[in-house]
């Protein structure tokens, strides 16, 4: 069998082949990506004599996830999984280099004579005597999914015992449906095929846990996350009448002060600390513009977590509520005087904001309308759906407040998708002396420093087949506070779904990851790279 994915240029040509499919998440190129990868392995006499171990699977959206499954030199149920995602972010932030985003050579050459209006660090990498190729998706992560199709090659040319399971996924960079589907079409396979996990092995990138930092990470888990929003329900009034109502907007201000970078949500466990949370969505609710002030608005944001609960993030995010609370009447009843100052009036302003969660929120919905008024509304509103998870759900909120708007001005917190269990197998044995192996490997050959961390900082797809220490407590809390929970969820089921392997990072060096100066050191991450993958993978099926 001729190898064509082993060298560092067979490996960059690759890399470029897959870049140019523009898999931006909910796009066609996800598709076209997965047809690309299943007809390339197919032409493999491997795959021409076992059909049946090479296949697609498809979600409910009509994407695609593709498992590849070869056995090992041995009749063995060993099985190392293979995960990569093969989806990327858009590419508005390239501005006028929009068009050589997909294309790494060209961009990186642009660059290059280009290179009067670049960040001096990218300055540095482009004149340094590594080479470093540009491009979306060259390090997030199609330079992962090279490897593990090298990785593949090496193991349809017999190079392991046991047995090496390609999964590439689409949608990891939203709502990772493709993997949640995954957890379902693997576990068939494994029943099917009579395999054992042993080990999951991820390939995302390294991040730096810092901007300059150039240590090297090795990761046993990925850090979770949770997805929670607030709806502000203020009062409304004219704008020459300010001081007769509460403008949702100033509610929002207020909440995202006290959220945004906010230490209280930082978790630290051991010296890994999370990044602190920050808003993915910041908005008033009013559809066209008048002089009447905004009634509603809403804010999302991304919180991370290592051990820390749902429960105690919501007990956290309470507390903080209950501090913009304050904030807001305070600030309403100050300008009221300076404005009655100045104006020689007498001005009385007097807001009690209620706050409340979703289910509490339901409740109250129901206790003034009846369960069956509500559920007809819901029902209404899921037949009629055409928004995403995010805006479902804040409508959804939004229904129920207006339901209930004698509670007003109140603020209402609830979660949406997407979830990320917190998951880690630092304490697992295998996983420990395959991070050792590797680290030792990575200092003894590369003269590199190495660090084993328990968290993936950068959210990925192993949160779904990791080890989760809280997942039915965590559950319990998200299904009580989240909208979507039999309202049209789709993802929730696929939680429900059990995939539990022993899991490791090791992946490539980039950096600027979802930025328009994403780039990969190509020459670690396919010169030194593919070695360390292939050790790692034979040190585990000679250890386990």
């Amino acid at each position: 069998m001729t190898l064509k994915w082993q060298t560092k240029e067979e490996l960059v040509n690759s890399l470029c082949q897959l870049v140019q499919f523009k898999s931006i998440s909910g796009e066609e190129g996800e598709v076209a990506i997965i047809e690309h990868v299943e007809k390339v392995l197919q032409d493999y006499p491997y795959f021409k004599e076992y059909p049946q171990y090479l296949q697609t699977d498809q979600l409910s959206d009509g994407r695609k996830l593709l498992t590849a499954l070869v056995r090992g030199k041995r009749d063995t149920k060993k099985t190392i999984i293979l995960l990569s995602h093969i989806d990327v972010v858009g590419v508005e932030d390239y501005g006028s280099l929009q068009d050589l985003a997909f294309n790494p050579k060209e961009l990186t050459e642009q660059l290059r004579n280009d290179s009067q209006s670049l960040p001096e660090d990218v300055l540095n990498d482009l004149n340094d005597s590594q080479e470093w190729l540009f491009g979306r998706g060259t390090m997030d992560m199609k330079a992962g999914t090279t490897l593990h199709l090298s990785m593949v090659e090496k193991a349809m040319a017999g190079e392991w015992d046991g047995n090496i399971l390609l999964l590439l996924v689409p949608d990891e960079e939203v709502n990772s449906a493709g993997m949640l589907k995954a957890r379902h079409t693997v576990n068939q396979i494994k029943e099917k095929e009579n395999l054992e996990f042993i080990l999951c092995v991820n390939s995302e990138p390294m991040f730096r846990q810092f901007p300059q930092d150039e240590q090297m990470y090795i990761y046993t888990g990925s850090l979770g996350k949770v997805l929670p929003g607030f709806l502000c329900y203020g009062k409304e009034t004219h704008v020459g009448e300010p001081f007769n109502g509460l403008n949702a907007n100033l509610m929002l201000s207020y909440l995202n002060i006290n959220l945004e970078l906010s230490e209280e949500l930082m978790e630290k466990v051991g010296e890994e600390v999370t990044p602190p949370p920050i808003s993915l969505m910041n908005r008033d609710l009013k559809e066209n513009y008048s002089v009447q002030t905004p009634l509603t608005a809403v804010s999302m944001y991304n919180i991370l977590l290592m051990n820390r609960s749902v429960k105690e993030i919501s007990e956290k995010l309470h507390k903080i509520m209950e501090q913009t609370k304050l904030q807001i009447e305070s600030h309403i009843s100050r300008q009221a005087s300076v404005y009655a100052d100045l104006s020689h009036s007498n001005i009385s302003t007097s807001f009690d904001i209620k706050l409340l969660d979703y289910d509490t929120l339901y409740q109250e919905a129901v206790k003034r309308h009846g369960e069956v008024e509500v559920a007809r509304r819901r029902e209404a509103l899921v037949n009629e759906r055409e928004q995403g998870d995010r805006d479902f759900s804040t409508l959804l909120v939004q229904d129920l407040a207006y339901l209930c708007k004698d509670l007003a001005p109140m603020m209402v917190l609830f979660y949406s998708p997407p979830y990320y269990p917190a998951v880690t197998s630092h304490s697992h044995p295998l996983v420990n002396s395959v991070g050792q192996h590797v680290t030792q490997l990575m200092e003894r050959e590369g003269q590199h420093q190495v660090k084993t961390i328990q968290y993936f900082n950068g959210i990925s797809d192993l949160s779904f087949i990791g080890e989760d220490n809280n997942s039915k407590e965590n559950l319990d809390e998200l299904y009580r506070q989240m909208p979507l929970k039999n309202n049209g969820d789709s993802f929730l089921k696929y939680l429900e779904e059990e995939l539990v392997v022993p899991s490791i990072n090791i992946g490539p060096i980039g950096k600027d990851a979802h930025q328009w100066t994403e780039r990969l050191n190509v020459d670690f991450s396919f010169g030194e790279l593919p070695h360390i993958l292939s050790e790692a993978i034979k040190f585990t099926f000679e250890n386990h």
